[in-house]
């Protein structure tokens, strides 16, 4: 990417069934590999889990959203306290990439670029099922990576559960129907 000053914080889709996107924190580029890497630091804008480095091992990725901002805002109907996903790794070269079964949904990877003093995160989520599934995918890559940027930058994320229903609009009239 040559003009990293048009980087949009929304997500595209590179293919009708993926969603991509980026984020520019500052570096180095094992500071942000930590936070994918390691549980204690990836549960602060993601999910918890232990990380076995090596393709193939098991991952159980544990959500826990509401303590990922204070407030965390009011937590949609439907959406419980904790969510578990059993998940594996697909693929690892670190510090640059690390790609992950999504539980059903297709899979994940996150590919780090150094960039200056900065580094270039792209995430991309491939074989999403359906729309209304691409919504939330993209509102929740959307926060999390938000979050990951402001715990990365130092400052207060804004309130997980109020970012995530403000972007499911967002992405609602953003992405085709």
């Amino acid at each position: 990417m040559n003009d990293l000053a048009s980087l949009d914080a929304y997500g595209v889709l590179s293919e009708p069934d993926t969603l991509k996107m980026t984020r520019l924190l500052p570096g180095p580029i094992e500071r942000v590999w930590a936070y994918l890497a390691e549980s204690d630091l990836r549960k602060q804008w993601l999910a918890s889990g232990q990380m076995e480095m090596k393709v193939g091992a098991p991952v159980e990725l544990v959500w826990r959203n509401d303590e990922l901002s204070n407030p965390p805002g009011e937590r949609p109907a439907g959406f419980p306290e904790e969510h578990r996903m059993a998940s594996q790794i697909t693929e690892l070269d670190p510090p640059r990439k690390l790609s992950i079964s999504w539980a059903g949904s297709g899979d994940v990877s996150f590919e780090l670029e150094p960039v200056g003093n900065r580094v270039l995160l792209t995430v991309t989520h491939r074989s999403i099922a359906d729309r209304a599934t691409m919504l939330m995918f993209g509102a929740g890559w959307h926060m999390h990576l938000d979050i990951l940027a402001a715990r990365a930058t130092g400052t207060e994320p804004m309130p997980f559960w109020d970012g995530w229903s403000r972007l499911m609009k967002d992405y609602d009239e953003r992405l085709p129907a």
